[in-house]
């Protein structure tokens, strides 16, 4: 199994002194990672806020959760993370997606495709990254993009381009994942960005079972053997006993229509002591091979024993 790895999802901060402090205390800590969403609302532009954390540290490594390829071209997508992988001397990771939340695209006046055309475009500026990240003269001609004998500049730092990220919670975009990503995201099958009891269904410990069948008959033996399964948490809760969990198990239960069995073993959620949440990570690597995890800023401090504990292990 892959040792465990730990990423904070940022999305802003009150001044650029305050982004660099909280980016020095994430790798302080023994996180891995910091992600910056990409959406519309209020939030940071990913690229800079990626560039200002990697700047004010010097192991941590930055990434977009994920950006949207819909929202830019990939050769200014390739442009920027070879740019950035160059200066972090290979700290990248670049995490590209789809599009999901309809919101975004109706505030922008952007076309918001079926999820076919969404992911096969996505295929494409897959493609197009990694054909201008390998340093020689690259043509495509796709249905989405047309490159013509463009050669990618400046060089990544990392032969092949920065570490790719895809995730997703359908069979379609988990296959992709496992073809051509080194880091897949187990998720849930979002509903245009709302939760509620049909999300809650597709985040069952039933259905990531099923994710991660897919990414490994996708992928095959020896490249699911070299696979980073990813999970990005939905609430991490650390407790002082193990029956405070319960009650909040049982109170998302009767909220999202499922079983308290069920709402124990969702893997979008942490909750326990911190001997708890590092038993449920351990026995959830075994079930669905997750070595990943992803929280959230108001976490950092209150995770960070089990960061301690699991990180390298």
């Amino acid at each position: 199994m892959a040792p465990f790895r730990f990423a904070v999802q940022c999305s802003r901060a009150a001044s650029g002194r305050a982004w660099r402090e909280q980016a020095r205390r994430i790798e302080a800590l023994g996180y891995s990672t910091a992600f910056c969403p990409d959406h519309f609302d209020d939030q940071w532009a990913p690229t800079v806020a990626m560039t200002i954390a990697a700047e004010a540290t010097t192991s941590l490594r930055v990434g977009a959760l994920v950006f949207d390829v819909d929202y830019r071209h990939p050769v200014l997508t390739a442009k920027e993370m070879a740019t950035l992988d160059l200066a972090t001397e290979g700290r990248v990771e670049c995490g590209l997606g789809a599009g999901w939340l309809r919101q975004d695209y109706e505030q922008s006046g952007l076309a918001f495709d079926p999820p076919g055309v969404r992911i096969a475009r996505l295929a494409e500026a897959v493609e197009v990254c990694r054909g201008l990240w390998g340093g020689e003269p690259f043509g495509y001609e796709g249905r989405h993009y047309r490159i013509a004998a463009m050669t990618g500049t400046p060089r990544p730092h990392r032969d092949g381009g920065p570490v790719l990220l895809l995730g997703g919670g359908g069979p379609r975009m988990l296959a992709l994942a496992a073809t051509v990503a080194d880091i897949v995201g187990l998720n849930a099958s979002l509903h245009e960005g709302f939760l509620g009891p049909a999300v809650a269904r597709s985040a069952t410990a039933e259905r990531f079972a099923e994710r991660r069948r897919w990414v490994e008959q996708a992928a095959g033996p020896e490249r699911f053997a070299r696979l980073e399964l990813q999970v990005n948490t939905f609430l991490v809760q650390v407790t002082a006993t193990s029956a405070e969990a319960g009650h909040l198990f049982d109170s998302l239960a009767g909220g999202f229509g499922l079983t308290p069995d069920e709402a124990r073993e969702v893997p979008l959620v942490l909750a326990g002591t911190v001997e708890d949440l590092c038993e449920q990570l351990q026995r959830r690597r075994e079930l669905y091979g997750i070595n990943y995890v992803v929280v959230h800023e108001g976490e950092i401090d209150t995770f960070a024993p089990v960061v301690a504990r699991l990180a390298g292990t």
